[in-house]
């Protein structure tokens, strides 16, 4: 079976890189090679707390329990339509807890609007939609409810046409007032706004705590893949190509095991006194900042300072073509004091030669205050070497693994080669995908209900190619 599924995995890889680099299908065979396909999705190696009550093998993190839609009804969605019935939107709007499976796969056009979950307790299983699995264009998925799982989705939301500067402003993901949600294997790129953010009002409330639960928090970004955020676009301030935005006062966010690839900054950024960490993250090609820390005083006026806490453990950011000269991995701005905790932590050029490990811009008062013990830092997480990220992420990161689809195939291939480019406009390197509507009926028996995992072990596989 192992046989199989590589087979499937190499000529799936083979005939997209064709299409964008001559020599592609050769350089992407020795990368299968020597990531010795033998699973479909990332080993089950992060530990949490409960094992038993976990929302699926390897959840990890603050929301690692959540039960999203775990023992509600079973809704299909049938067709690619953007609203109406048998379309995702409906199964979003749907009250009550919901397990949201996929009888159809291929790409669902939003017209440039907007999927918003606001009734709790989800499970959106993109990992149960036929090859080529689920796609999402011209639009953005955001969570206002609490207690989502949404796992093997792709989003390309995409300049779509617009005018620089005129307002078409969506995220791929976000998050806004939410809490207990874990994204997990998802693929976001070509957002004019962020690839997948946290956030919510600043100070709802009158105390510290209040603000806190006012405002997204028990997030977790786990294997996911957020590229090539769009730079000079709509976007009504310019210049917006960005990675991951954690708001103000955001807590027990947890950025675990993702790919960051060809954003100008934002990889992520937390905001004032945003609480978390960011583990076994792979940074490629940030244009001007990779992880940053920045309380404004613009913004928090007379409100108390808030200390933000961050640990940074065992990432890598590899500098690239679009990255400035002497980039430090992280850099403190504003006026917040930091509580940092860093450990294994490797920063390096294009060329493989060492960056800086911290930095600054801007001269405020913000303090680092470097910590001894992590901060932060979730219960039960396993931490692997800087060194075995890389190559770990780029066989497991991002929607179905096992199923790439040619924009992720290009997107992790160019970050294997020290290739690629921020870019302004989704045309500028494939444009919006165009995949055949497939239908195939989802079998309640074939998978685990309690965590939406194939009891066979292996997921649906790509249709072979004549």
């Amino acid at each position: 079976m192992s046989r199989l599924i590589s087979n499937a995995i190499c000529s799936n890889a083979c005939s997209t890189v064709r299409r964008f680099i001559a020599l592609g299908c050769l350089a992407l065979a020795c990368l299968i090679s020597l990531q010795s396909l033998q699973a479909q999705a990332a080993p089950q190696v992060a530990a949490v707390v409960d094992t038993a009550h976990a929302s699926f093998p390897g959840a990890v993190g603050w929301a690692a329990q959540t039960p999203g839609g775990r023992g509600g009804k079973i809704i299909r969605v049938t067709n690619l339509n953007a609203d109406g019935p048998g379309s995702l939107k409906e199964a979003i709007e749907t009250a009550g807890p919901r397990i949201v499976v996929f009888e159809v796969g291929g790409v669902i056009d939003l017209k440039r609007s907007t999927l918003t979950i606001r009734e709790p307790f989800i499970t959106i299983a993109g990992q149960t939609a036929p090859s080529p699995g689920i796609t999402i264009i011209r639009g953005g998925l955001i969570v206002r409810g609490h207690d989502a799982i949404i796992r093997h989705l792709r989003v390309r939301t995409g300049v779509d046409g617009q005018p620089k500067r005129s307002g078409w402003e969506e995220d791929a993901f976000s998050t806004s007032s939410a809490h207990d949600v874990i994204v997990d294997h998802c693929s976001f790129s070509w957002a004019i706004d962020e690839n997948m953010s946290a956030s919510g009002p600043r100070f709802n409330g009158n105390t510290p705590e209040e603000w806190r639960k006012g405002t997204s928090y028990n997030v977790t970004f786990s294997y996911n893949l957020a590229a090539e955020g769009l730079a000079e676009a709509s976007h009504s301030k310019g210049e917006h190509s960005k990675g991951s935005l954690v708001h103000d006062n955001v807590t027990n966010i947890l950025f675990y095991r993702n790919i960051f690839a060809h954003n100008v900054e934002r990889n992520p950024l937390f905001k004032g006194g945003v609480r978390g960490s960011v583990i076994n993250n792979l940074i490629y090609d940030p244009g001007r900042r990779a992880i940053h820390y920045n309380l404004m005083a613009l913004e928090w006026g007379t409100h108390a300072y808030q200390n933000g806490q961050l640990s940074a453990v065992g990432n890598v950011m590899r500098g690239g073509l679009s990255t400035k000269g002497k980039l430090p991995f992280m850099t403190l701005g504003g006026d917040g004091d930091l509580e940092y905790y860093a450990k294994d932590n490797t920063a390096v050029d294009k060329y493989g030669m060492p960056l800086p490990l911290f930095g600054r811009y801007g001269e405020t008062q913000a303090k680092l205050i470097s910590m001894s013990e992590p901060v932060a830092w979730p219960a039960g997480i396993a931490v692997m070497p800087s060194h075995d990220v890389e190559k770990y992420l780029l066989q497991y990161a991002g929607a179905r693994p096992w199923d790439r689809d040619a924009d992720d195939t290009r997107v992790l291939y160019f970050v294997a080669e020290g290739q690629g480019k921020i870019i302004n406009d989704e045309n500028e390197v494939s444009g919006y995908p165009k995949q055949n509507e497939v239908h195939a009926p989802f079998v309640d028996a074939e998978w685990g209900m309690d965590n939406m995992e194939p009891r066979s072990g292996i997921y649906p596989q790509p249709r072979k190619r004549k």
